[in-house]
Order: C-alpha cells, then sequence, then structure tokens
C-alpha cells in the first residue's frame, strides 16, 4: 500500500491482532474502540465491497457477516496466508491501491482501515483517481486512517510517544505519510467526491466519500 512499508508488514503479521487488541501499550490509543471503528466501515458500505489492506481479516470477517459480496486485496503474504487460515472462504489477492487486478463484480463501495496513509500525498491522488473508474454509479469510499488536523498535532503525537517511551510509534508517526484533513478533503474534492469526516479516537478518524 505503499511497497516501500512492505517488509513491516511481514514483520507485524503475527502480532497484528495482539496490538488491535490493545494488548501493546504503543498502540493502545491508535487502535482504541478498534471493533468500533470496523463496525462504523462496516456499517457504512453498500453493496459488493472492494477491501484495500485486508490484513488479518478483521474488517473482512465483519463486511461477510452483513452479507457483502467482497474482493480484497493485500500486498503481504504473511497477512494473506493468516486472513486465509481464518477466513477460507474470502478472496484476498496480491496487491495494493495503486496496482490491483479489476474486481470480478461491480464495486459499490471501496473501504480500507489504518493503510491509506502509506501512500505519498501524489499516490493517493493517483489512487483516489483510480477509485473513481473502478467505483459503480453512485459508489462510495470509506475509509478509517491516522490523520491530522495541523501539523502541530502531529508533532504533538510524536513528542507524546517520545515522552511516554514509544518509541516505535514515534518512528511510524516521522516516517509514515499521515495526511492532514485538509488534504485528504482537497484530494477527494478534486476528483470529484463528496466528503465527510468524524473522528473515531485521538488519532483515527472515518472517511465517507460518495462519488458523485
Amino acid at each position: 500500500m505503499g511497497r516501500e512499508f512492505l517488509d513491516i508488514f511481514e514483520e507485524w503479521a503475527e502480532e497484528y491482532d495482539n496490538s488491535v487488541t490493545g494488548q501493546d501499550p504503543q498502540y493502545k490509543e491508535v487502535f482504541r474502540d478498534y471493533d468500533i471503528i470496523l463496525d462504523e466501515v462496516s456499517a457504512n458500505s453498500i453493496g459488493s465491497v472492494l477491501e484495500f489492506g485486508v490484513g488479518t481479516g478483521n474488517l473482512t470477517v465483519k463486511l461477510l457477516e452483513r452479507g457483502h459480496h467482497v474482493f480484497g486485496v493485500e500486498p503481504s503474504a504473511a497477512m494473506r496466508e493468516i486472513t486465509s487460515e481464518k477466513l477460507p472462504e474470502a478472496d484476498v489477492v496480491d496487491g495494493d491501491f495503486l496496482h490491483y487486478p479489476n474486481p470480478p463484480f461491480p464495486i459499490h463501495t471501496i473501504v480500507s482501515t489504518y493503510a491509506f496513509h502509506h501512500l505519498t500525498d501524489a499516490e493517493k491522488n493517483q489512487a483516489i483517481r483510480k477509485f473513481s473508474e473502478t467505483l459503480a454509479p453512485n459508489g462510495k469510499v470509506v475509509f478509517a486512517d491516522t490523520m491530522f488536523e495541523t501539523e502541530i498535532a502531529k508533532q504533538q503525537k510524536i513528542d507524546e510517544a517520545l515522552a511516554l517511551g514509544f518509541h516505535d510509534l514515534a518512528d511510524d508517526l516521522k516516517r509514515e505519510y499521515y495526511p492532514l484533513i485538509g488534504t485528504m478533503e482537497e484530494l477527494f474534492k478534486q476528483n470529484n467526491f463528496d466528503i465527510s469526516f468524524k473522528q473515531m479516537n485521538d488519532f483515527v478518524w472515518l472517511i465517507i466519500a460518495n462519488y458523485k
């Protein structure tokens, strides 16, 4: 999803479910209300779904429970293996936001959690443009991801992490491409989406973007 971060995904695969359930204190706030966040994404999805960054399949489970037909895309072989063990019926292929096979059915919703920040702003724009080409008429994008209202707010979170000795979290915040909300709004709007935001915890915001 940025393939440049693929090694991190591979290393994190076995521990990911422990992190999202709050067992890693460094990421406890990042994943606070994780189950509620996934519920929000799945509840706002319509029709057939294209899911990017399937990871270990936690959102996929909720989408399937709601009766959605899901086509999953995940660049990490280790993550795909965990998902296939958890959900043998799941349709998950190798790919990322910028390079993915054509789904075998019309897509009404594109979803992702904790993944879009692995793209630079220019790559995000390219991906959103592809979403508009992939979606069926009146389709939508529903993402949950770490975003910040200002650069100052982002730096404050880095400083807080360092003060707590959360060096892995601080390194993540400095290394990856966590966007500003204003940037995300601009990118979606210039690609003909109406967009709204809802804050889910101190790090994560829900995006609902409807294609015009």
